[in-house]
């Protein structure tokens, strides 16, 4: 069975994508008092302590005064009782209440809600895109932001540019002996190791990444690919598609440019490190997380130090 409910791929809200070419939907939700906002600022948001991620009416907006502040806004969708969802971003972060504070979707998607988890990554693509493709592809001239945040268009050439994805395959590698394959980023601290993870070329397979993206990086041949389920990674614009792949050899050998060092671990080796502190895992947040829990049979508890 596929892995179900993966951290940063749960949402609630129908997007409502016939919605955006109304030019007057941002302020048409503004000034409806079932609207919901949220605020981000430099990839952050206000969360209550549950964690939740704290919403505001249209009301709650005004009184804060941000107005002249707001960068840009984009429509995220309707709920089941018919309430809008917008996002807004500041240039200067408000007074928030107290028992709320600003926190990254690292650090928070994994115990969010469905609502806010799926909030939340939606908007943090969405920046992250406008941040990084302000100025036309075609021709070089600056876009302006249309359907509700959704699109960006050429006022010079026409041309209409959408939000990126680019495809990931991240990979949990199992040996003939039951061992999975771990490896530490060249620019990560000691101990700290994770499923060995790349970029889709143009031209092939996800699974012909899986095995490509292994051999290069530790030198273990792949066979047999299983998939396992996905989620979006906004860190800019990455959709992570999980895999389990049977390793056919055992040899490592590592690039030393992507990969600094590789390992097989058995459960046995995997607690006895974990408990030592000779291994870190990367978070609940990550899908990466969930592949090794899926090759483990249990999931394994957060440990403090985490990443």
């Amino acid at each position: 069975m596929p892995l179900e409910r993966l951290a940063l791929s749960r949402s609630t809200l129908d997007r409502a994508a016939a919605r955006r070419t109304d030019p007057e939907l941002v302020e048409t939700l503004l000034a409806d008092p079932q609207t919901r906002v949220a605020l981000f600022s430099e990839g952050e948001a206000p969360v209550t302590a549950d964690p939740a991620l704290q919403l505001w009416t249209a009301q709650a907006i005004e009184a804060l005064g941000i107005r002249k502040t707001v960068a840009s806004s984009f429509f995220l969708g309707m709920d089941a009782e018919g309430r809008g969802y917008l996002a807004l971003t500041v240039t200067e972060r408000p007074e928030v209440p107290e028992g709320v504070r600003w926190a990254s979707l690292r650090e928070v998607g994994s115990v969010l809600d469905d609502t806010g988890a799926g909030i939340f990554t939606t908007s943090v693509a969405l920046i992250a895109w406008h941040t990084f493709h302000t100025h036309c592809a075609n021709c070089g001239t600056a876009t302006d932001v249309v359907q509700a945040g959704w699109v960006r268009q050429c006022p010079n050439c026409g041309r209409e540019h959408y939000p990126r994805t680019d495809p990931a395959v991240i990979m949990a590698i199992v040996g003939p002996d039951d061992r999975v394959l771990l490896g530490r980023g060249a620019t990560w601290p000691e101990h700290r190791y994770s499923t060995l993870a790349g970029f889709v070329e143009p031209g092939e397979s996800l699974e012909d990444a899986v095995r490509r993206e292994v051999v290069e990086e530790s030198g273990v041949l792949v066979g047999e690919v299983h998939y396992r389920g996905s989620q979006p990674w906004p860190f800019p614009s990455s959709l992570m598609l999980g895999f389990r792949g049977e390793a056919l050899t055992s040899e490592i050998r590592v690039d030393e440019e992507e990969i600094a060092d590789a390992r097989w671990w058995s459960r046995e080796e995997l607690q006895a490190d974990l408990k030592s502190g000779a291994l870190i895992l990367p978070p609940a947040v990550s899908i990466a997380r969930r592949l090794i829990e899926d090759w483990f049979g249990a999931r394994i508890p957060d440990d403090a130090a985490g990443w």
